[in-house]
Protein backbone atom coordinates (compact mmCIF):
# COMPACT_ATOMS: atom_id res chain seq x y z
CA UNK A 1 0.00 0.00 0.00
CA UNK A 2 1.37 3.37 -1.00
CA UNK A 3 0.14 6.95 -1.01
CA UNK A 4 1.60 9.53 -3.38
CA UNK A 5 0.37 13.11 -3.33
CA UNK A 6 0.97 15.75 -5.98
CA UNK A 7 -0.32 19.06 -7.28
CA UNK A 8 0.80 21.48 -4.61
CA UNK A 9 2.58 24.73 -5.22
CA UNK A 10 2.37 28.45 -4.73
CA UNK A 11 -0.97 30.18 -5.15
CA UNK A 12 -2.18 33.69 -4.53
CA UNK A 13 -5.02 34.37 -2.11
CA UNK A 14 -8.25 33.72 -3.95
CA UNK A 15 -6.56 31.31 -6.32
CA UNK A 16 -7.07 27.61 -6.95
CA UNK A 17 -5.09 24.39 -6.89
CA UNK A 18 -6.02 20.78 -7.54
CA UNK A 19 -4.32 18.07 -5.54
CA UNK A 20 -4.12 14.42 -6.57
CA UNK A 21 -3.45 11.33 -4.54
CA UNK A 22 -2.65 7.93 -5.98
CA UNK A 23 -3.58 5.29 -3.42
CA UNK A 24 -2.05 2.03 -4.56
CA UNK A 25 -3.37 -1.11 -2.92
CA UNK A 26 -6.41 0.49 -1.30
CA UNK A 27 -9.91 -0.68 -2.17
CA UNK A 28 -12.02 2.48 -2.15
CA UNK A 29 -15.28 0.58 -1.77
CA UNK A 30 -14.39 -0.52 1.74
CA UNK A 31 -12.56 2.48 3.21
CA UNK A 32 -13.26 6.14 3.60
CA UNK A 33 -10.55 8.35 2.15
CA UNK A 34 -9.58 11.82 3.26
CA UNK A 35 -7.27 14.72 2.76
CA UNK A 36 -5.39 15.94 5.78
CA UNK A 37 -3.09 18.90 6.22
CA UNK A 38 -0.43 20.08 8.61
CA UNK A 39 0.25 23.78 8.72
CA UNK A 40 3.39 25.40 10.17
CA UNK A 41 3.47 24.78 13.91
CA UNK A 42 0.11 23.02 13.83
CA UNK A 43 -1.13 19.49 14.30
CA UNK A 44 -2.27 17.45 11.34
CA UNK A 45 -6.00 17.86 10.75
CA UNK A 46 -8.59 16.25 8.51
CA UNK A 47 -9.98 18.73 5.99
CA UNK A 48 -12.11 16.62 3.64
CA UNK A 49 -13.46 13.09 3.69
CA UNK A 50 -15.07 10.95 0.99
CA UNK A 51 -17.06 8.05 2.39
CA UNK A 52 -17.74 4.61 0.97
CA UNK A 53 -21.37 5.64 0.37
CA UNK A 54 -20.23 8.60 -1.73
CA UNK A 55 -20.72 11.39 0.77
CA UNK A 56 -18.27 14.23 1.24
CA UNK A 57 -17.65 15.89 4.58
CA UNK A 58 -15.55 18.96 5.20
CA UNK A 59 -13.91 20.81 8.04
CA UNK A 60 -15.70 24.07 8.74
CA UNK A 61 -12.60 26.01 7.71
CA UNK A 62 -12.76 24.74 4.11
CA UNK A 63 -16.47 24.17 3.63
CA UNK A 64 -17.70 25.85 0.45
CA UNK A 65 -14.17 26.29 -0.90
CA UNK A 66 -12.74 22.76 -1.20
CA UNK A 67 -14.21 19.78 -3.04
CA UNK A 68 -13.08 16.19 -2.59
CA UNK A 69 -13.67 13.55 -5.23
CA UNK A 70 -12.35 10.16 -6.18
CA UNK A 71 -11.86 7.98 -9.23
CA UNK A 72 -12.05 4.37 -8.08
CA UNK A 73 -10.99 3.03 -11.47
CA UNK A 74 -7.73 4.97 -11.23
CA UNK A 75 -7.34 4.64 -7.44
CA UNK A 76 -7.09 8.41 -7.17
CA UNK A 77 -8.48 10.95 -4.76
CA UNK A 78 -8.59 14.62 -5.65
CA UNK A 79 -8.94 17.85 -3.73
CA UNK A 80 -10.07 20.91 -5.66
CA UNK A 81 -9.15 23.96 -3.63
CA UNK A 82 -10.74 27.29 -4.57
CA UNK A 83 -10.74 30.70 -2.92
CA UNK A 84 -7.48 29.84 -1.22
CA UNK A 85 -6.52 31.73 1.91
CA UNK A 86 -3.13 32.19 3.58
CA UNK A 87 -4.30 29.90 6.40
CA UNK A 88 -4.55 27.07 3.86
CA UNK A 89 -0.76 27.01 3.71
CA UNK A 90 0.24 23.51 4.76
CA UNK A 91 1.55 20.16 3.63
CA UNK A 92 -1.40 18.14 2.38
CA UNK A 93 -1.66 14.37 2.72
CA UNK A 94 -4.20 11.74 1.79
CA UNK A 95 -4.96 8.67 3.88
CA UNK A 96 -7.77 6.44 5.01
CA UNK A 97 -10.18 7.38 7.79
CA UNK A 98 -8.98 6.73 10.38
CA UNK A 99 -5.44 6.95 9.06
CA UNK A 100 -4.12 3.39 8.84
CA UNK A 101 -1.62 3.64 6.00
CA UNK A 102 1.95 4.89 6.26
CA UNK A 103 1.87 8.57 5.40
CA UNK A 104 3.18 9.67 2.03
CA UNK A 105 5.51 12.59 1.53
CA UNK A 106 2.64 15.00 1.12
CA UNK A 107 2.42 17.94 -1.22
CA UNK A 108 3.17 21.48 -0.06
CA UNK A 109 0.69 24.27 -0.64
CA UNK A 110 1.73 27.85 -0.04
CA UNK A 111 -0.81 30.64 -0.31
CA UNK A 112 0.82 34.02 -0.43
CA UNK A 113 0.76 37.24 -2.40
Amino acid sequence: VQLVESGGGLAQPGGSLRLSCTASGIIFSIVDMAWYRQGPGKQRELVAEFTTDNHANYADSVKGRFTISRDSAKNKVYLQMDKLEPDDTAVYYCNTVPSRVTWGQGTRVTVSS
